[in-house]
């Protein structure tokens, strides 16, 4: 499989422009963006999160972690990570832990970190572990369109200080 069949579709009916890049099989974003050779902020991953009751996909680069106070002001929630399990069950179409970061497509609410606003490019699982879907900044504007954005996530090396705040 290169790309899911729902995320295909969604692509062709929207109308943008990307490429696929194939890279050797990956087990994580980060790890993906090395593979791949492109910058680990640049790689999005999509990350499920629920408050008990409703789901979230949160859209961060690769290279941050989601702030969960953060995320909980702003959404005025108790947000957590969604299990594994739950993933299998939603995004039937994609192999296990390479969620597409186009979680309208699979009805989730969508919320996109502010700092995306800042690339040129945007690479996005496909919905497998060996091929990323490459945009360029109009077209990933395009694709979140109406979704919601703010300042969900931080660096890595940041994220053990945002923790005491």
């Amino acid at each position: 499989m290169t790309m899911a069949y729902s995320v295909q579709q969604h692509l062709h009916k929207v109308g943008v422009d990307y490429d696929l890049l194939a890279h050797p099989h990956s087990h994580s974003s980060l790890h993906t963006a090395h593979l791949a050779h492109v910058p680990a902020r640049e790689v999005v991953k999509a990350v499920l999160c629920h408050d008990g009751d409703n789901y979230l996909l949160c859209v961060i680069p690769a290279s941050h972690r989601i702030v969960f106070h953060w995320l909980n002001k702003m959404m005025n929630g108790q947000y957590q990570l969604a299990k594994e399990n739950e993933l299998k069950s939603v995004f039937d179409d994609c192999e296990l832990g390479a969620v597409p970061a186009l979680g309208q497509i699979y009805g989730f609410h969508v919320v996109w970190d502010d700092c995306l606003q800042e690339t040129d490019s945007v690479y996005l699982e496909s919905g497998d572990h060996e091929h990323l879907i490459h945009l360029n900044h109009g077209a990933f504007m395009q694709l979140m369109g109406l979704q919601e954005h703010m300042t969900i996530s931080c660096p890595e090396e940041e994220y053990a200080d945002q923790l005491k705040m």
